[in-house]
């Protein structure tokens, strides 16, 4: 059914998804969206940390915007996804942003290295949680809005990464969600 009524959060999915709470340290690779990444990061309150690692200085300005016009604190760290700036075992969840399709453009070596690192900052039992976005489809894809071609699947760079229990969460509002989970021993 059609409906003219304008969503009250245009971010509930992505939090939802997520499953980030009150106290979580989370840690996200790449930022498309600084509003997205803020409704995420403000879950995590005063006693948790949300910490933003991008290559580029636009992506800098997005995060902060982000996270100034919701109010909410996230460190923001200029690295390759591949040399993440954070101790081991340091994060709940780290999130990929891959909305805009960076991550699927790397080579194959460059996307395991970076689930490896990703690997690296996580608690044992902490999850990786990548965010694709899928092909344009109906009307979108008429009017030449969204990505085009097949979808993204990181199952090999995570499994290559050295993640278990790799798993398509859902494909809702074009969007993919795949998360992967550190083996507690």
């Amino acid at each position: 059914m059609f409906s003219f009524r304008r969503k009250s959060d245009p971010y509930m999915l992505l939090v939802g998804m997520t499953g980030v709470k009150m106290g979580d340290r989370m840690l996200q690779v790449g930022c498309a969206d600084g509003d997205a990444l803020a409704a995420v990061a403000s879950k995590v309150g005063l006693s948790g940390r949300a910490v933003a690692v991008v290559d580029d200085e636009g992506s800098a300005v997005r995060v902060r915007r982000g996270a100034s016009r919701a109010g909410v604190l996230v460190d923001v760290e200029l690295s390759p996804p591949t040399r993440l700036p954070v101790e081991d075992g340091e994060f709940d969840l780290v999130i990929v942003d891959d909305t805009r399709g960076q991550f699927a453009q790397r080579p194959a070596a460059e996307q395991a290295e970076t689930m490896r690192e990703t690997l690296r900052v996580l608690r044992p039992g902490g999850r990786a949680l990548v965010i694709s976005a899928l092909p344009a489809s109906g009307l979108s894809a008429m009017l030449g809005r969204g990505p085009n071609g097949p979808a993204f699947d990181a199952t090999p760079a995570l499994e290559g990464g050295g993640f278990r229990l790799v798993r398509l969460l859902a494909e809702r509002e074009q969007l993919r969600f795949l998360e992967g989970t550190k083996p507690r021993g």
